[in-house]
C-alpha cells in the first residue's frame, strides 16, 4: 500500500474479524515516540499535493511541527528560519535540484553535528545514490514507496539525530566539568606557589607585598612589550617566586644590618641557584617561568650579573623582573635601608639603562610611570599578605589615582 492510498481511509478495526487495520499498525511501528513529536520536519518538494499529502501522514503520525516547501530556491531560507531537524528532499525538481538544496542548506547546519537528509527519488541509478548519499544524505526511498516505511525510516533518522543531540549535551556538560576542574587545579597550583613565594618574603618583608608587587609591575611591563595575553598572566604568575631561593640563606646574612662581606655576599648570590633548583623539573609552564625567573633577574644587561650572561642572552621574563624587583626592593624599607621616594627610583633605573637594565624594558617600564599606574599597584594591596585568603590582583586592576 502506497502513501497515498494510506491516506485515503478511514479505517476502522473490525474486532470480531481481526480486520487488519494500517493505523494501528503505523501507530505501534511508526508512529512518534513522545520524544519525537516536537522534532522539527522540512519536506522540500516542488509537487505540492505529494509534499502536503506527506505532511498530513507525519501529522496523523503525531509529529506536531512539519513544514513543506515546494520552491526549491526559497529552501535555504526556510531552512534557515525553520530550523529542522530532518530535511525530506526530493532529488529531482525544477530551478534547483536536490542536491543543490544540499548545498544551499550545508552553511546553516551545526558544524560537525547529525543532521539527517531523507532523499526521495523515483531514480534507480545506482551513481544517483551513491551522489546522493556522498552529498550528505543519510538514506533515501525510491517512488513509489510504502507509507509505513516512510514513517519508519523517518522516526529512525530522528531516533539517531536525538541520541547524538543527547550525547552533544553530555559531552557540553563534560566538557564545563573538565574546564572546572583544570580552573580549581590551575588556582590550587597558584596558591600553593603563592605561599612559597611569602614563606621566603616572610623573614625580610613584614608585609609580604614585595612579591605580589613585582608580580604585577612585571606583568604592567611585559604589556607595554607587546607581549600576548597569555604571556602577560603567566609572568604575573611566575614572577613573585623570583626570590623563593631566599628560604636558604640565613638569618644571620639574610636580616644583616650592616655590610655584607664578600663571602658573605655569595652566599645571598646562591639564592638564584637555590630557587631554580626548587623549581626545576616542572611539569606546566608557570613553574618552568619561574624557574627561568630564579635564575636569571640578578643578570645585567651588560654582562656584570650572577651569571655573567648578557643582552639579549638573557631571557626576556629575567630582565623584565630585575627592572620590576630593583624598583620595588630600592622603594621599600628593609632591614638594613630606607625606602627610597619614587622620583629617585625612577631616576635610578633610567640612569642604569643599558647598563643594568634592557633599555626596551626601561622604555616600558617608563610608559608604565606616565601612565600613572605605578602609583596605582600599591593602593589596590591589602594592609599585609600573611592573614587570610587573597584574591589575584590582576594587571587590569591597576589604574592611575584620580
Amino acid at each position: 500500500m502506497q502513501w497515498k492510498e494510506f491516506l485515503e481511509g478511514p479505517w476502522t478495526l473490525d474486532r470480531a474479524s481481526d480486520a487488519w487495520n494500517p493505523w494501528e499498525m503505523m501507530t505501534t511501528l511508526g508512529a512518534a515516540t513522545e520524544s519525537l513529536k516536537d522534532f522539527r520536519i522540512l519536506i522540500v518538494d516542488d509537487e505540492e499535493s505529494n509534499a502536503e499529502a506527506l505532511c498530513k501522514l507525519l501529522h496523523r503520525a503525531g509529529y506536531r511541527d512539519v513544514e513543506f516547501e515546494k520552491d526549491p530556491r526559497e529552501a535555504s531560507k526556510r531552512f534557515a528560519e525553520f530550523r529542522p531537524d530532518l530535511l525530506v528532499l526530493d532529488l529531482h525538481m525544477p530551478h534547483l535540484d536536490g542536491f543543490g538544496v544540499m548545498d544551499a542548506v550545508r552553511p546553516h547546519r551545526g558544524e560537525g553535528e547529525y543532521f539527517p537528509i531523507l532523499v526521495l527519488t523515483g531514480d534507480l541509478d545506482d551513481d544517483i545514490r551513491t551522489r546522493a548519499l556522498a552529498e550528505g544524505a543519510k538514506d533515501f526511498l525510491t517512488k513509489p514507496f510504502e507509507a509505513s516505511e516512510v514513517l519508519l525510516r523517518i522516526k529512525t533518522l530522528l531516533e539517531t539525530r536525538s541520541l547524538h543531540l543527547e550525547l552533544q549535551k553530555q559531552n557540553r556538560k563534560l566538557e564545563v566539568r573538565v574546564m572546572d576542574r583544570t580552573r580549581a587545579l590551575y588556582d590550587a597550583q597558584t596558591e600553593i606557589l603563592f605561599r612559597l613565594a611569602l614563606a621566603a618574603e616572610y623573614r625580610d618583608d613584614v608585609t609580604g607585598q614585595h612579591a605580589e608587587r613585582v608580580g604585577i609591575l612585571s606583568a604592567l611591563i611585559a604589556g607595554e612589550l607587546g607581549l600576548s595575553e597569555d604571556a602577560i598572566a603567566l609572568i604575573r604568575r611566575a614572577a613573585p617566586l623570583h626570590d623563593v631561593g631566599k628560604i636558604g640563606i640565613p638569618d644571620s646574612i639574610l636580616m644583616k644590618r650592616s655590610a655584607l662581606t664578600p663571602s658573605e655576599f655569595e652566599v645571598v648570590r646562591s639564592h638564584v641557584d637555590i630557587g631554580a633548583k626548587i623549581l626545576s623539573g616542572g611539569s606546566f609552564e608557570l613553574l618552568r617561568m619561574a624557574e627561568v625567573i630564579a635564575r636569571t633577574h640578578h643578570e645585567r644587561w651588560d654582562g656584570g650579573g650572577y651569571k655573567g650572561m648578557a643582552g639579549e642572552d638573557i631571557p626576556l621574563v629575567g630582565r623584565i623582573v630585575a627592572v620590576a624587583d630593583v624598583y620595588d626592593v630600592i622603594t621599600s624599607d628593609r632591614p638594613y635601608k630606607q625606602a627610597m621616594s619614587r622620583e629617585k627610583a625612577v631616576a635610578r633605573i633610567q640612569q642604569d639603562e643599558g647598563a643594568h637594565f634592557d633599555p626596551a624594558v626601561v622604555a616600558s617600564f617608563l610608559s608604565v610611570v606616565e601612565s600613572g599606574r605605578l602609583d596605582g599597584i600599591r593602593r589596590v594591596m591589602p594592609a599585609t599578605m600573611f592573614s587570610g585568603r587573597h584574591e589575584l590582583v590582576t594587571p587590569q586592576q591597576i589604574v592611575a589615582p584620580s
